[in-house]
């Protein structure tokens, strides 16, 4: 059953086309890759499915309904969740009080109800911590839920914003680099994350550089060229692809699934993975 169709989605800054004419399908329960260097257009796809960027034209339907130009508000509440390439952490809360600012969509006290501390506010907050806690054991953070975030590890609050977004009962996740900055075993947390989260049905747009995370939890890859789509489908057919291995993957005859391959978190992987000079920056808005 398909829940996203993004059908030819648009952008462009000035003269510059960050997405052109774009269209892929998200089946519910998967965990679809989307992968490419710096600048291919990844960030600016993301900002659009989450009505940060208003595609210049196309639809983003999900579950059958058009968001395209609608306020971020309206994505969040019709069922979109998501992570930052950049850490967006409330660093004077705690890891409890961080996921549970994720359920202010799922709660439905009023203002007076808040003012008054009525009984069913006090329930619902009761209810609202039980959830993030819950959320935080999922993502292996239970030590941490009455620390400070600005006390925790970087890794930790990576995950810590994976249990926030989780924390408004999406229907679809987008995490945007999970994995950059991360250490090996880092990296395997986030890996294995996934792959529970897969597993419970949720349904994951995963955006990163790490390609050995990327082939070892998606069911779908979609690699994007300067805006444009280059090539899509499972991660076999998208590691011995010639188009992709020539122009991202850099890599020699046996196709990207080398063990010994560098991780695409440091820039000699970037390098290695992507068959590109070492390029700095994020995405090109």
């Amino acid at each position: 059953m398909t829940l996203l169709a993004v059908e030819n989605v648009s952008k462009a800054f000035g003269g510059v086309r960050a997405i052109e004419g774009l269209s892929f399908n998200i089946r519910t329960g998967t965990v679809h890759s989307i992968i490419g260097p710096n600048g291919a257009g990844k960030t600016t796809l993301l900002n659009m499915l989450t009505g940060i960027y208003v595609p210049d034209c196309g639809q983003i339907r999900l579950a059958g309904r058009d968001l395209a130009g609608e306020p971020t508000h309206r994505f969040a509440a019709a069922g979109i969740g998501r992570t930052f390439q950049n850490l967006q952490v409330f660093f004077n809360m705690t890891a409890l009080e961080n996921v549970m600012t994720g359920r202010h969509l799922r709660e439905r006290c009023s203002l007076l109800a808040a003012m008054l501390r009525t009984p069913a506010l006090v329930r619902a907050e009761a209810s609202c911590r039980d959830v993030a806690r819950r959320l935080l054991r999922l993502v292996g953070l239970a030590e941490y839920q009455e620390a400070p975030a600005d006390s925790m590890p970087y890794g930790a609050l990576k995950r810590l914003e994976i249990a926030r977004a989780l924390a408004a009962e999406p229907l679809l996740l987008l995490l945007d680099e999970p994995a950059a900055g991360l250490n090996q075993t880092e990296a395997r947390e986030i890996d294995a994350l996934i792959k529970r989260l897969a597993a419970d049905g949720t349904t994951v747009i995963l955006v990163e550089h790490n390609m050995r995370l990327v082939m070892e939890v998606s069911d779908h890859v979609l690699v994007l060229d300067h805006g444009k789509k280059l090539a899509e489908g499972t991660p076999a057919q998208i590691a011995s692809d010639p188009q992709v291995i020539e122009a991202y993957l850099g890599a020699a005859e046996g196709g990207i699934v080398d063990p010994k391959m560098p991780s695409a978190s440091s820039p000699e992987g970037i390098s290695a993975l992507l068959g590109r000079p070492g390029e700095g920056g994020g995405d090109h808005a």
